[in-house]
């Protein structure tokens, strides 16, 4: 059964540090996610992306100045401005998930998201706070039980927290 893995991350720094043990490890970077906001004035990422986002995240144009090296290896690297939330970056296929139709529902932007890639609402909750914080959601989908403990080894050992599993409804 295919499940997602999240852990939190407490800086971009670590969570490059975590992405980069990630795909050491064998992990797509189809397979990995990660989400943050985006704070501007740190100059610390540039890539200019469009995502369609009908229903609730919109477009974002450049991020920053310098793409973080491991970071823009994830697929789907882009901005989106969340109304209600301001401006993050997300890469992975949480993309897909906050420029679907997992944003329109009731819960809406990071929430609705998260909810519709099968974390409980009451942990996205948890979640978005975090990232609103400016922690870095980082989300890691796995086949198999040895894959999933593997990702929790790697969160755990890098120092991340909050650090779940999920069955995964994977974004189309």
């Amino acid at each position: 059964m295919k499940r997602a893995v999240f852990g939190i991350a407490n800086s971009t720094e670590q969570a490059e540090r975590i992405v980069e043990r990630l795909k050491l490890a064998g992990f797509s970077n189809n397979d990995i996610s990660v989400l943050f906001p985006d704070k501007s004035t740190t100059k610390d990422f540039a890539h200019e992306k469009n995502t369609k986002a009908p229903e609730g995240a919109t477009t974002g144009g450049v991020v920053g100045l310098g793409v973080g090296g491991i970071l823009g290896w994830l697929a789907g690297f882009g901005s989106l401005v969340i109304p209600g939330l301001g401006p993050f970056v997300a890469a992975g296929p949480i993309v897909a998930a906050l420029s679907g139709a997992a944003v329109g529902g009731a819960t809406g932007g990071i929430i609705g998201a998260l909810v519709g890639l099968g974390i409980p609402e009451y942990e996205a909750k948890r979640y978005e706070g975090k990232i609103r914080a400016g922690n870095v959601l980082i989300s890691v989908h796995t086949e198999t039980s040895e894959e999933r403990d593997q990702v929790e080894d790697i969160l755990e050992e890098a120092g991340a927290e909050d650090i779940s599993t999920t069955s995964e409804a994977r974004a189309s």
